[in-house]
């Protein structure tokens, strides 16, 4: 699991991480989807969800926020961070996935090519930094419900979570949506966990629920904490229900080879990029 190393008490100020996203190229013209197809919703209309979602983006509650010492102690970046060299790395995968996506919102998956490559770290920070935007809102769905790792990040103990709303139709998408003490971050946790979820990933109502989260705030960017790629059928299967995958790379734990089967698996039009974690040479705490 991502958080089986100890936790430093705060971030070196060398930290780095070797990012590969591809060129931060703008879009142009030619590569944006006209607002009808994108969204089918006539331009006027769009407009007017943008409007109204960051209304609702500026009345989210929460019912405390984590500190500053807290989220350094869970290695969770934040936007007054004495080390801003960390924050700016995930700001530039941020910045590098709106160049390349889908316009609006749109959902990326993140997982590691084996178990313990830190992917649920990576994600939960990606996840934080969209959510630094005071016009946007992020929310990260624990998908890797073999070994879910963010309600331990987290320190939250939650009921129910996905795996229960696949389960059982009488609940509500809200009844699995909880803060994370972090503004304009929201989770849904993994829930009951599950040997086998090939069949939770694959259904209907997981592909309407991640429809259902991007049509609910125009402005909400589905960050989705992913089983290792090279280990389980799941994360494949998810991998199809989103628009872009960040795969981890953990080093010294995998060839050449393996990235270059993950990425094969993944697909060139649906992998944004390869994130290398854990290099020791530059001290990188996760």
């Amino acid at each position: 699991m991502s958080n089986a190393n100890p936790m430093p008490e705060t971030m070196p100020d060398d930290a780095d991480i070797d990012l590969d996203l591809g060129p931060a190229t703008p879009a142009t013209s030619a590569d944006l989807v006209p607002v009808e197809e994108a969204t089918g919703r006539a331009p006027e209309r769009s407009l007017e969800l943008l409007a109204e979602s960051s209304r609702n983006i500026s009345r989210m509650r929460d019912t405390r926020f984590l500190t500053k010492n807290e989220l350094a102690e869970k290695r969770i970046i934040s936007q007054d961070m004495q080390n801003t060299k960390v924050a700016n790395v995930f700001r530039e995968m941020r910045t590098r996935l709106l160049q390349s996506g889908p316009p609006f919102n749109f959902t990326t998956m993140v997982t590691s090519i084996v178990s313990g490559g830190g992917a649920s770290h990576v994600a939960l920070n990606l996840a934080a930094a969209f959510a630094f935007d005071e016009s946007k809102t992020a929310m990260i769905i624990d998908c890797n419900i073999q070994e879910p790792a963010l309600n331990e990040i987290l320190d939250i103990n939650p009921a129910v979570g996905l795996t229960n709303y696949l389960e059982d139709p009488s609940i509500e998408v809200d009844d699995i949506i909880f803060a994370t003490g972090i503004p304009r971050l929201r989770i849904i946790p993994a829930g009951k966990r599950k040997e086998h979820a090939t069949e939770f990933f694959s259904s209907i109502r997981m592909r309407k629920l991640i429809q259902s989260l991007q049509k609910r705030y125009p402005d909400r960017y589905l960050i989705l904490d992913a089983p290792p790629i090279g280990e389980s059928v799941d994360a494949k299967l998810l991998a199809d229900a989103c628009d872009r995958v960040v795969l981890v790379a953990p080093y010294g734990k995998v060839t050449e080879q393996e990235i270059a089967t993950a990425s094969h698996a993944i697909g060139r039009d649906k992998l944004a990029g390869v994130v290398m974690n854990d290099e020791p040479t530059i001290q990188w705490p996760w």
